[in-house]
């Protein structure tokens, strides 16, 4: 196990650095001038008004006079010490803005993962134990349809219904604090949290609840069948033990894989209901970086999802371990 793991964290290393390569190289080749986007949205200076000068300045401002190779180098050298710069928007460190954002994509998308694997793992074994019956049929088309609906769409009706539209005003449709909520006891400023996020949390979760349903469901169904678990039938086992027990463990090696994906999606935060909902995380404040051509914050997310991933990638298969013992890294005699 040990040898197994050395192995994949230097492997991390020459993928990591390939994948900021071609991070890199995709940003700066991107449509789009930070330079003159900066000089006339930030400054206000018209474009006939730019002069060679004013644009030299601000590309030495921002280090982009030099060759493209060298602000690579710059910015590796930068990010091996979690140092991603500043920002070009208001000069503040990026990776102080993220710290700032990560908090609330990171409470956001923890409840929403828990809220999916709690709800969908028992629906998909029940609906695979239940194959075939009524129970299976409703629960397989309400999932259908909810898989099917685009989350703006779902977005903007829970809005025009619970968010003051022309329905009930019970939910707050942007930000995550009332005003002066930071003045509130702890348990009441938890609760108006709580309040506020609970819209854009069933946003996040109805697609993948329903997505991760039908495959623990077909997964399971696979193993239901299996001749080991006839010998457990036929041994005297009760049915809840050969499922749980038996059945379950088996199908949930699918599902480890997904958990490969959990990371970056709890860390890189959801672009459209954070720009809905006004939520300040890390979705937004890629979506804005994108608009202003803000390039140290677009590679700083860029760079540390990439990262997830591959942890996410080593993780789901040091879980495959836990999961079914007769998985070994070690190598045979």
């Amino acid at each position: 196990m040990r040898t197994y793991i050395l192995k994949r964290l230097l492997l991390l290393i020459p993928t990591l650095i390939g994948i900021t390569l071609i991070t890199f190289f995709v940003v700066q080749l991107a449509p789009g001038n930070p330079v003159s986007r900066k000089l006339q949205v930030g400054e206000g200076i018209k474009a006939e008004a730019i002069t060679q000068d004013i644009v030299e300045q601000t590309k030495k401002l921002y280090g982009l006079d030099k060759p493209i190779y060298v602000r690579y180098w710059i910015w590796v050298k930068q990010i091996a010490t979690l140092n991603f710069g500043r920002s070009y928007t208001d000069h503040r460190p990026v990776i102080q803005k993220i710290e700032e954002r990560l908090p609330v994509t990171l409470a956001l998308n923890i409840i929403s993962i828990f809220l999916v694997y709690t709800i969908s793992i028992p629906l998909g074994v029940y609906s695979a134990v239940k194959q075939g019956d009524i129970q299976d049929r409703v629960i397989t088309f309400f999932l259908f349809v909810l898989y099917s609906i685009p989350s703006f769409w779902l977005a903007v009706i829970l809005i025009y219904f619970l968010g003051g539209g022309e329905f009930w005003d019970v939910f707050p449709i942007y930000g995550i604090l009332s005003p002066g909520a930071e003045n509130f006891p702890f348990y009441k400023k938890a609760l108006d949290f709580l309040w506020h996020i609970t819209l854009p949390v069933i946003c996040l979760t109805y697609g993948d609840l329903a997505y991760l349903s039908r495959y623990q469901r077909g997964s399971l169904l696979e193993v239901l069948h299996e001749d080991f678990l006839r010998t457990a039938r036929a041994k005297g086992l009760p049915e809840s033990k050969v499922i749980f027990k038996h059945a379950l463990r088996n199908a949930l090696i699918p599902i480890v894989t997904i958990i490969a994906s959990i990371l970056p999606a709890a860390i890189g935060g959801s672009v459209i209901i954070e720009s809905i909902f006004s939520i300040p995380g890390i979705g937004k404040l890629g979506f804005e970086a994108v608009l202003s051509r803000d390039y140290p914050v677009i590679m700083a997310i860029a760079t540390i999802s990439a990262f997830l991933t591959l942890a996410g990638i080593l993780i789901s298969d040091l879980a495959y371990v836990l999961v079914d013992p007769r998985i070994s890294f070690e190598g045979r005699k």
